[in-house]
């Protein structure tokens, strides 16, 4: 088995908080749902009728957040004689940001309407010896299950250096059956800056940077041609370990980044139930956040900050045409337009002018507070990034001189 790593979201430990149920309420400390304008979104879509598939360390599904949001039977009988306990708290704390209730104080999902479907993966720090190996598949087996399942979303919030023929037939099969792929690109851009993290490098996966909440992309967060998105990945609680005792109070990765980028398109999906991949995807790039041109993606940001608000408040989006993938390009096929994935009936339905967001454009400029240049950073290739995280547009800033850093295409 190829080596995956689970440091694409490790979990840096800087101050303990409370365990759900205490004094403390975590989704006080989630700084991004006040300038995602989560309450607002949530009158639109809540992710109902979206599940999401969480491929990580597994998932706890008796976390006051998650009681009723994890779908542990509907795990294909291929892996379903697998464990899906979570063996780090990792996985748990991307299915809390996904799809939490929020109950207990603990924390809340962008999507608290989705439901998650684990699916447990062996990381470098799997404990145990043969007998949880047995229990704990390969991704490739996790992604191919997903994959034949009706779930819409594959989260994966992990990565490898090196890329691996049988993940990427894997990944290619997904994609085929018209799921949207989501991951890391990689927690190296402080030592490696464009370092290639897989599955986040392979064609057909969107790849998502971090950001802090002052609307820096974070110091830590790999650069490339892999990065499609860019969204908040540090300074919010997670799950500290697998007592699941309390949770930390600075989570620190592009996995975190990843489940918010998942839950984003699940707010999307369920308001648009009839969707394919390839539009749910398109409404992602149409509306995200940056100040460059679309044709030309930078090397950190990609295509700009998820903004599903922009998409939720307008009830005449044009979505593009069904079997066109709009990223068709740089995916190096047409394979996404050859899918037909049918979504479930049971989402919700699409906004209605009424239930839209407030159109308060001013205040999405300025949501993550003013953007000022940075000094260059050598350890990150590239200078540090700094750029309006949720608002109207996004800036690189690289040596106090605005630019979009047009990235080379990913290949197969």
């Amino acid at each position: 088995m190829r080596a995956v790593s689970a440091v694409v979201g490790a979990l840096a430990v800087t101050a303990v908080g409370f365990a759900p149920g205490a004094a403390a309420d975590e989704r006080s400390k989630q700084w991004y749902l006040g300038p995602m304008q989560a309450e607002q979104m949530w009158k639109v879509s809540t992710g109902k009728g979206v599940k999401v598939a969480v491929i990580d360390s597994g998932v706890n599904a008796d976390t006051p957040a998650l009681k009723g949001q994890v779908l542990t039977d509907e795990v294909p009988k291929s892996v379903a004689y697998r464990a899906t306990d979570d063996y780090t708290g990792h996985g748990t704390t991307m299915a809390e940001l996904i799809a939490g209730t929020g109950a207990g104080g603990g924390l809340q999902g962008l999507a608290p309407g989705a439901k998650i479907v684990p699916y447990r993966v062996e990381f470098e720090d799997l404990k145990g010896g043969a007998a949880e190996k047995r229990k704990t598949p390969e991704p490739v087996e996790a992604i191919r299950a997903a994959a034949d399942t009706d779930a819409k979303i594959i989260n994966m919030s992990f990565g490898s250096e090196g890329p691996s023929s049988k993940e990427e037939a894997a990944i290619k099969y997904a994609a085929s059956k018209g799921k949207l792929l989501i991951a890391g690109v990689g927690n190296d851009g402080a030592k490696h800056g464009d370092t290639i993290l897989y599955p986040a490098a392979f064609p057909y996966v969107v790849g998502v940077a971090s950001s802090d909440k002052s609307g820096t992309v974070s110091k830590f967060s790999s650069s490339g041609g892999y990065v499609d998105f860019a969204a908040p990945g540090q300074d919010f609680p997670g799950w500290c370990d697998a007592t699941f005792r309390a949770y930390c109070d600075d989570v620190k990765g592009t996995s975190s980044a990843t489940a918010i980028a998942s839950a984003s398109a699940a707010l999307i999906w369920s308001a648009h139930p009839d969707w394919t991949v390839n539009q749910v995807t398109r409404a992602l790039v149409d509306t995200a956040g940056r100040s460059w041109p679309k044709n030309k993606p930078s090397t950190y940001l990609g295509y700009g900050a998820v903004r599903p608000r922009l998409v939720l408040e307008n009830p005449h989006y044009d979505p593009g045409p069904a079997n066109v993938d709009p990223l068709a390009k740089e995916n190096g096929g047409d394979l996404l337009a050859k899918s037909a994935s049918a979504p479930s009936s049971s989402a919700s339905s699409a906004p209605t002018p009424s239930q839209a967001p407030n159109n308060a454009s001013a205040a999405a400029t300025s949501a993550a507070g003013s953007s000022s240049a940075s000094s260059s950073d050598s350890d990150s290739g590239g200078g540090n990034t700094l750029w309006i995280v949720l608002g109207a547009a996004a800036v690189v800033v690289v040596g106090g001189v605005g630019v979009a850093l047009t990235r080379a295409r990913r290949t197969s």
